[in-house]
């Protein structure tokens, strides 16, 4: 992302927080002692905990599967970046408190208790060596979601200041200015205002009444504004009812990706109610992958009871239109292959849609290896792309994706995540590749009939 090197906010107001160490840790109001903030994290990762989650604790059998579907542990064969191994310090703990033979664990001190060393050692493989791509879930024989528990043990970091700076920054700006890059109401509509005057299209903003509410990415807004364009000429050609809301734009969500659930809610709120002041039917989420699985899955949990209107992924919105004839494209007469986003295809069962929309485009579509729902994560993912001490590692994983590109022999390479996208053109940049990430939409939008 681009602004992620800001220096760490020394007082901050969102808050029961403060800085101490910027890198790794940041105090309840100074007043923690590693005591304490041992006792905030184990608290955090207990505050969701089920009878499910105590089934997944008891059942891992210790087969190693989890470890061969994680780009980190393939391109390392380090024992440490192991799925489940990233949950020890979670694991411990609750067979020392609470799990069947806890008292046998206590009184033989089979497991000794955390200590914050432990975590401060763990934060690195609970955030820097996961993207939460799902990819260990879909393979544990046991049916472990592991994912749901890096989730939980996230929530817990959290609560005792140990997140990454850098991505506490970006989630700390997108709670306080709404946007984790800056792209605060005042910057969307001068975006809108230049996008709408240069490219001479309408992009409608503040209608009081749409029949669809569309949501943005603040990297589409700040690094890939093209997109705008692409999904305004769309609608438009449609003669949709829509419109972009400044009261609830902004669809990316640092405070899930951090482990913050109050900053989680608040983000998903300010599109839930958006959409809800207007009277929208539909809310189309942008070409981003996290941002599908927080509104599209959680957001119900998050409002408190079904959500009065349809969510779909802009890939989603898309295939519907291609498939009930709306949408008619010109061949592009090119060989593509899809990259599909973890959480879009894996996690979020979109994983049709965009080769409908492929389908559409009259492509030879060349299937990666292992594609669809088993794909390859990019490696940037789950917040870990903000996270510089990660590049090394995260530039590893990459290393995965050209091969696995490279084998089509496609002429396009395509996706519908802009995340991914980003990931995508940094690792061009630093391995020096030839392949450039072309966007789902932005395909479409330059092939309507």
């Amino acid at each position: 992302m681009t602004e992620v090197n800001e220096k760490h906010p020394l007082e901050l107001d969102a808050p029961r927080f403060s800085v101490r160490k910027p890198q790794t840790r940041i105090d309840k109001q100074g007043t923690l002692d590693d005591r304490q903030r041992v006792r905030a994290a184990l608290a955090g990762f207990a505050r969701d905990f089920s009878r499910l989650t105590a089934a997944y604790m008891e059942a891992c059998v210790h087969c190693g599967q989890c470890a061969e579907a994680c780009h980190f542990y393939v391109t390392t064969r380090d024992p440490k970046y192991t799925p489940i191994w990233k949950l020890e310090p979670f694991k411990q703990v609750y067979s020392r408190q609470a799990g069947p033979f806890a008292w046998v664990f206590r009184t033989f001190n089979l497991k000794p208790d955390v200590t914050i060393g432990e975590l401060e050692e763990w934060q690195e493989l609970i955030y820097d060596s996961c993207t939460m791509c799902g990819r260990c879930t879909q393979i544990c024989p046991m049916g472990i979601d592991i994912v749901s528990l890096i989730g939980m043990a996230r929530h817990g970091m959290f609560e005792a200041g140990l997140v990454p700076h850098e991505l506490w920054a970006v989630a700390v700006r997108a709670e306080r200015e709404g946007s984790p890059l800056g792209a605060t109401p005042k910057v969307l509509k001068e975006r809108i205002e230049w996008l709408a005057d240069e490219h001479e299209i309408e992009i409608p903003l503040d209608l009081a009444s749409a029949e669809i509410l569309v949501t943005l990415s603040s990297i589409e807004i700040m690094k890939y504004p093209q997109s705008i364009v692409a999904l305004a000429k769309i609608l438009n050609h449609l003669g949709a009812s829509w419109t972009l809301r400044s009261d609830g734009y902004e669809a990316t969500n640092f405070g899930m990706l951090s482990g913050n659930v109050q900053w989680q809610r608040d983000s998903s709120l300010k599109m839930i109610q958006a959409a809800i002041a207007c009277g929208a039917k539909t809310l189309i989420l942008p070409e981003c992958g996290h941002a599908y699985g927080a509104l599209r899955w959680q957001g119900a949990n998050v409002y408190g009871k079904p959500l009065p209107f349809c969510v779909l992924h802009i890939s989603e919105f898309l295939a519907e239109n291609v498939r009930n004839g709306k949408i008619r494209l010109r061949p592009l007469g090119k060989s593509v292959t899809f990259h599909d986003p973890c959480q879009v295809s894996r996690c979020g069962g979109a994983t049709r849609a965009p080769r409908d929309v492929l389908s559409g485009l009259g492509v030879e579509l060349r299937e990666m290896p292992s594609t669809g729902d088993v794909n390859w994560c990019c490696g940037g993912g789950g917040g870990v792309v903000t996270i510089h001490r990660a590049d090394e590692l995260r530039y590893k994983a990459f290393e995965i994706k050209m091969r696995q590109v490279e084998d089509t022999g496609a002429e396009v390479l395509a996706s519908s995540c802009a995340n991914c996208r980003q990931t995508f053109d940094d690792g061009q940049a630093h391995f020096k590749w030839d392949k450039t990430m072309q966007s789902l939409l932005e395909l479409v939008a330059g092939n309507l009939v």
